[in-house]
């Protein structure tokens, strides 16, 4: 029997001690020392006071929701972030971030046909690095059919700047859960969650049988008929700061950002191309 990595062990007990509802007054020191110590902006949010549990903290909701463009040419970004790196794809590989790049075959995973893997030949992809003091829901960046969800198992690396310079293949060895998704027009992308050192879990809202982070030793897939999702569509959570990489279709989008750029979600960082 394999013993779990000791990333996953560390992450479950933080997962823990997240979730635990302590006494009110508690409580409110904990919020207010997390608030304080990483800087988080709770303007959009509820008053400190509101959220029982350090993850209930984390997986915090808008007040009022966020606005955003409706022009279908606009691709947004899912989530609040910092673009680590982001551009084309050569010869099946990605970046990590410069100097260190991963085969995306490998990254998928085992559950995707040759075929689905390669409608992103020589495309383009984006890193979203989520930090702990971001907001950590993530959004559908279009309007867009959810075609498989395949849940990767694996480690619970940090994915921070030092960490992703440091550790070859860190986005192969973490666990993920990945979408293929496909827009109106028939164009294929990936959505790919990947795990970090502490996220104890990441949601997926329209998938509850993903369990991340448990007792769960091979990939499970997941097919979808109909599930059709609207640009701006809250669909999860990382239960802590982590990172979604976008891989799309050549000549499907026009990137507006570049490396180092800090997002919001809602920021347009791409132009969809229909044709």
């Amino acid at each position: 029997m394999n013993k779990r990595h000791i990333t996953s062990a560390i992450s479950q007990v933080f997962g823990k001690f997240a979730s635990k509802e302590f006494p009110h007054w508690f409580q409110k020191i904990v919020n207010y020392s997390y608030v304080k110590l990483m800087g988080l902006d709770m303007s959009e949010f509820h008053s400190l006071e509101t959220y029982k549990s350090l993850n209930a903290l984390f997986t915090r909701r808008f007040k009022e929701p966020r606005k955003f463009s409706l022009d279908a040419k606009d691709f947004i970004s899912p989530c609040d972030s910092f673009i680590t790196e982001c551009g084309n794809l050569v010869d099946d590989y990605a970046l990590q971030i410069k100097g260190m790049r991963y085969k995306t075959d490998d990254f998928l995973g085992k559950n995707f046909t040759q075929q689905e893997k390669d409608y992103i030949d020589d495309g383009t992809f984006i890193n979203f690095y989520l930090s702990p003091k971001d907001y950590h829901r993530y959004h559908i960046p279009m309007n867009l059919q959810v075609l498989k969800a395949v849940h990767i198992p694996g480690k619970f690396y940090p994915v921070n700047i030092p960490s992703l310079k440091k550790r070859i293949n860190l986005f192969i060895e973490n666990e993920r859960v990945v979408l293929l998704c496909q827009t109106q027009e028939g164009k294929k992308f990936y959505i790919v969650l990947v795990s970090a050192l502490n996220v104890g879990v990441m949601q997926v809202s329209f998938e509850p049988r993903i369990q991340t982070n448990a007792d769960v030793k091979s990939e499970k897939v997941y097919e979808f008929d109909n599930l059709h999702l609207d640009k701006g569509d809250d669909f999860g959570c990382f239960e802590m700061g982590s990172t979604i990489v976008i891989l799309a279709q050549a000549e499907m989008l026009e990137l507006s950002v570049q490396k180092g750029d800090k997002v919001r979600f809602s920021d347009i960082v791409g132009k969809y191309n229909f044709k």
